[in-house]
């Protein structure tokens, strides 16, 4: 598959080292994820990039370009990847969309009340231009209680500005546009949100970082993304490339063709509206109806070779399901950007899961240093004694849920896996926990007729 994918226009370098969090969905807890390589992992595929200036062996750190989470149903794997889009959401929206006072929206855990009442943390850390940044903010119904951004040019802490409810703290190169959005930001909005409406603030790059990383691919969104991968199809610079990526999954589709948006039902023309919002996040532009991408019908080969064209509800879920990821894949591989995949491997055949990670594992195809982060219960990518595997020991993490309903996750690396572990089978034994506990008796009573006195 490697032709599928072509060296695209010069990004500029751009990855996520680590994220984390507090008190937000089922993590009760503090959480965090890493994306930095460790000494298990496999080196092939290990991106090195600079987080600092020099040329030393020092300034550069070695980034995973996917990461996978496994866990039992419920145990926490969505809501990891929901935090992020969660985060992304308010960093986007705090300024524009959260005009009334005293108000936020965010998704503490629920299972508890004295949790439901704590302030909820956020925070990341990424590398822009060859330059580490930390970023992060607390926030509570009412109001940002906390807010920070950093960054370490010559490996050193830089303060750019440090928030504390209403006082500010900015350091000495912060830039003037900044300094003066503080004086205007609301208790509910961002610094970071409300600085880039002024220009020349040297938070636009971090803000511009959010709106083109982070897209969150579910089955709840799956048709509005069928309709972004019809959008792509407009780019003649990928327009084959999406069109290969639907040949090589071998669901017999030879071809796209659009079907005019005109005459739709308005549910559906709102959901097209939504995906053109999410296209265009970031941008001020009102979305117009008449901007709206049309929808796509696949082309396939019939019994005789002829071209046969299928309607929406013709095609297998399956289908369905790789339509609406060859788009985002396409996009992200180009950008080089963050894609969240939520449930990758439901409705799509084990060699095609396969397939769409390596295409983010192999640096052939993902030359701009794009990272997939996703959820799955597929353990065959977890690999076997051989030592044949998709993803390496490090790029593996487990969810588990505790008596009280809060997630907590970790690393498989954190177990001292050895290099020829058959993984998989010991992950379906629970000897890494993150499993479900079953007793079988309990399905048998479910489904027993109780005698009747």
């Amino acid at each position: 598959m490697n032709d599928i994918v072509r060296e695209s226009h010069p990004v500029s370098p751009s990855v996520l080292v680590r994220f984390g969090g507090e008190n937000v969905r089922s993590f009760r807890d503090s959480f965090e994820v890493s994306l930095v390589a460790t000494a298990v992992a496999e080196k092939e595929i290990v991106r090195t990039v600079a987080w600092r200036d020099g040329q030393t062996k020092s300034s550069q750190i070695g980034i995973l370009p996917a990461v996978g989470f496994f866990g039992a149903n419920a145990s926490g794997k969505s809501n990891l990847l929901r935090t992020l889009d969660d985060m992304r959401t308010i960093v986007l929206q705090s300024f524009r969309s959260w005009t009334n006072e005293n108000h936020t929206q965010r998704y503490p855990f629920r299972l508890d009340e004295a949790s439901s009442a704590r302030p909820s943390r956020f925070e990341i850390d990424i590398i822009l231009d060859g330059v580490l940044h930390q970023y992060g903010f607390v926030l509570d119904d009412a109001q940002i209680i906390s807010e920070w951004a950093n960054r370490f040019p010559k490996g050193r802490l830089q303060r750019i500005f440090e928030r504390d409810a209403g006082t500010f703290e900015f350091g000495t190169a912060a830039a003037s546009s900044t300094v003066k959005a503080a004086e205007v930001v609301r208790s509910n909005a961002l610094l970071l949100s409300t600085a880039v409406a002024f220009k020349g603030s040297d938070l636009q790059p971090l803000y511009d970082w959010f709106g083109r990383n982070l897209r969150l691919a579910t089955a709840a969104n799956r048709d509005l993304r069928q309709v972004f991968t019809a959008k792509q199809l407009e780019n003649e610079g990928r327009r084959d490339r999406i069109l290969k990526l639907l040949r090589a999954a071998d669901l017999g589709v030879i071809g796209a063709e659009e079907i005019d948006f005109d005459g739709f039902p308005e549910e559906l023309r709102e959901k097209l509206e939504k995906v053109l919002a999410i296209i265009n996040e970031g941008s001020d532009s009102e979305v117009r109806l008449g901007d709206t991408p049309n929808l796509v019908a696949l082309v396939h080969r019939g019994a005789n070779g002829q071209a046969i064209r299928f309607s929406h509800d013709e095609e297998s879920l399956g289908t369905a399901v790789w339509l609406g990821i060859a788009g985002p894949i396409i996009d992200a591989l180009d950008e080089g950007s963050v894609l969240l995949a939520d449930e990758l491997d439901a409705s799509l055949h084990p060699v095609l899961v396969e397939h769409m990670i390596r295409l983010f594992q192999d640096p052939e195809t993902n030359p701009n240093r794009a990272q997939l982060l996703f959820n799955s219960h597929d353990a065959h990518l977890l690999g076997d004694a051989s030592g044949d595997r998709t993803i390496g020991r490090d790029q593996v993490w487990f969810t588990e849920k505790d008596n009280d309903g809060a997630t907590s996750v970790y690393p498989l690396s954190d177990l001292n896996p050895r290099r020829q572990e058959a993984v998989a089978k010991r992950y379906l034994e629970g000897r890494y926990g993150a499993v479900p506990i079953i007793a079988p008796g309990d399905f048998e009573s479910a489904v027993r007729l109780e005698p009747v006195n």
